[in-house]
């Protein structure tokens, strides 16, 4: 089979190459699914790079942690799943060698999930790291839900920071699809559009609006939950959040806080890593988002708010570019044919 690898950290046309290897072998509690779709999130890039999140895994490896395909194997005592069965998959490269960046890939039963057979795999592509994020941001709150449904966050105003990117997008959907009532932000018209598409209910444009009373005319009490994307708004979430309200943030940043403005409000403070995450929060994401995908709630395409920009597998190096100088969309690249 056909693999992307990289032996040693560094530029992605520099390091990153076609290899053929061996067809793995799915043992006891594991699958083997042909992946037709992977996707490029930049924490994938990181790693390639040689920073980022550390997992204690060497090269050389496979990058790219999500991705969807089609059950290719079961190993002894798998249920559940039956070979060609559509499926997402999440963290495939954390704390291991092999990505989705692969023809086939051997994962752990519960890291591959089933979807209904009308979801296009680009949905499925588009899962992973920033959607199991945004469910995280949308249940840190310590009066919040545990896991998103229908109803769970009705009442509540999140306020979501740069809408019109993969983790934001994904944030936007799963907040409407649980109730919640969704003002976001962004830097441009044409990113306006596209956090519209996600649903929405007002974009502000920060380049061109204020955003403290934008927020203020839509919530005069303020948003109960923020979902951040820069440790530079800090001063301005603080400023426009309700009292007892929560900021969940999922960048890397310097943070400084003006600790007694928070300390007015009793905000809290929350840092989100959706690797590290406890099994238990971990479980209950993978479980509301694939509800949420075969309820047909969760949609990709410019239509939707995120564009899908389409690379062939020989041009794997060239998606990890597209990434790193923030492409607007989600990067996929076709590994194998749908059929």
């Amino acid at each position: 089979m056909r693999a992307a690898v990289f032996a040693e950290p560094g530029p992605a046309a520099t390091v990153l190459e076609i290899a053929e290897r061996a067809l793995p072998t799915a043992g006891a509690g594991q699958v083997r699914v042909r992946i037709v779709l992977s996707a490029v999130n930049p924490t994938d890039t990181g790693t390639r790079a040689g920073r980022g999140v550390q997992d204690g895994v060497a090269p050389p490896r496979v990058p790219n942690q999500d991705g969807a395909g089609v059950v290719d194997a079961l190993g002894e005592g798998v249920t559940g799943l039956e070979p060609g069965d559509r499926v997402w998959v999440w963290d495939a490269g954390y704390g291991r060698a092999n990505g989705t960046a692969q023809e086939y890939l051997v994962l752990p039963r519960h890291q591959v999930v089933r979807m209904r057979d009308d979801v296009p795999f680009e949905v499925g592509a588009a899962l992973g790291i920033p959607a199991l994020t945004a469910h995280r941001c949308l249940t840190v709150a310590a009066d919040g839900p545990a896991r998103l449904a229908p109803g769970a966050l009705t009442g509540r105003t999140v306020l979501v920071a740069g809408g019109a990117g993969a983790v934001g997008n994904a944030t936007i959907q799963l907040a409407k699809w649980a109730g919640a009532t969704v003002p976001t932000t962004v830097s441009s018209k044409e990113k306006a559009v596209l956090a519209a598409a996600a649903g929405a209910d007002a974009v502000i444009d920060y380049r061109e609006e204020d955003v403290v009373a934008r927020v203020r005319e839509l919530s005069p009490t303020g948003p109960q939950l923020i979902v951040e994307v820069s440790t530079e708004n800090l001063d301005t979430d603080l400023d426009v959040i309700a009292p007892g309200g929560t900021i969940a943030i999922y960048v890397a940043g310097r943070v400084v806080v003006p600790s007694f403005t928070a300390m007015l409000k009793n905000v809290s403070l929350d840092f989100v890593l959706t690797y590290t995450t406890r099994p238990e929060e971990k479980a209950h994401a993978v479980a509301a988002v694939a509800e949420a995908v075969n309820a047909g709630a969760f949609r990709v395409g410019e239509e939707h708010g995120l564009p899908i920009v389409r690379f062939p597998f020989d041009r794997v190096a060239e998606a990890h570019e597209a990434v790193e100088n923030h492409v607007v969309g989600k990067v996929v690249i076709e590994v194998t044919a749908p059929r």
